[in-house]
């Protein structure tokens, strides 16, 4: 999971601050003049209310299933990652010679840590971190697609190490496979950073919720002032809550506290690919203030 122990309700709040104001404003002028106003007598019929409500829950419930794939894609992905990485440097140094190649190793297993790194920058569009400066400073080129270009790194020095050492072809066959699928993985990532939500899609269903919002009040009964306007704000509250629920799940790569963690997967690659070639691993400070992990 992305978050430490549970997301901050004021950061939920200030994201639907805007509709909550107008959802409360609008309950209590349409539940005042419903009682006492020019509207007294006027009504509509519950079941439309009721009708449009029915057709709500069900593009909510379209909208959070999609939402929560793509998020859970997402997580899966970098779960792929995770276990490639390790694979490709356990096949790097148990493939090549013992002596000969640890320098080889050790650099596989450094690029492939600044690889992940890379990419999971890329995908939240952030600046590059002091440690993959350091490391793309080594290349005397620029590219618009770092990760792609480190993976091509990866498979010219495979041959080139294929070649100076004679590796066997079965065993080079299953490290470019591994390399594969890190291409795949980083491949899918991209497709989900570029595929847009339809964005007709959430304005229909916000259009809907403040139809809802406009005649759910002249279909209740008149008998309790304030029970009226209490229901006229919490039910249009509720979509609006599920809704952007949604839409903070379909982009697990914009940088914020539901995004996929990852830094910490990038972390926990480091350590642990660092463990393999036999170096020590740095440690990496929490920060305690904050009630979410990147």
């Amino acid at each position: 999971m992305l978050l430490n122990k549970s997301i901050s309700i004021t950061y939920f709040i200030n994201l639907i601050k805007w509709d909550l104001a107008a959802i409360a404003a609008y309950a209590i002028v349409a539940g005042s003049l419903d009682h006492y106003g020019m509207l007294k007598n006027f009504s509509i019929p519950l079941a439309i209310s009721a009708l449009i409500g029915t057709m709500l829950s069900l593009l909510l419930a379209f909208r959070t299933s999609q939402s929560y794939e793509r998020w859970w894609e997402a997580r899966v992905i970098w779960g792929a990652i995770v276990n490639d990485s390790r694979t490709l440097i356990r096949q790097v140094r148990l493939f090549m010679p013992q002596q000969e190649a640890s320098a080889i190793v050790a650099t596989f297993a450094h690029r492939q840590i600044i690889w992940c790194y890379v990419l999971s920058e890329s995908l939240r569009g952030t600046p590059s971190s002091e440690k993959v400066k350091a490391h793309l400073s080594m290349y005397m080129t620029e590219s618009t697609n770092w990760p792609n270009f480190l993976m091509n790194k990866h498979a010219e020095v495979l041959a080139d190490a294929t070649a100076q050492f004679n590796l066997d072809p079965n065993r080079q066959v299953q490290i470019d496979a591994t390399l594969a699928r890190l291409c795949d993985s980083m491949g899918k990532c991209e497709r989900i950073k570029k595929t847009v939500f339809p964005k007709s899609y959430s304005l229909l269903i916000h259009f809907l919720i403040y139809v809802l919002m406009t005649i759910l009040p002249f279909g209740l009964e008149d008998r309790l002032k304030w029970m009226e306007i209490v229901i006229v704000f919490l039910v249009p509250m509720l979509f609006i809550a599920i809704e952007q629920t949604a839409i903070i799940m379909q982009d697990p790569f914009e940088n914020k506290p539901t995004d996929t963690p990852m830094t910490t997967i990038c972390q926990t690659i480091e350590t642990n690919l660092l463990e393999i070639i036999g170096e020590p691993a740095p440690v990496f400070v929490k920060n305690e203030d904050s009630y979410y992990i990147m």
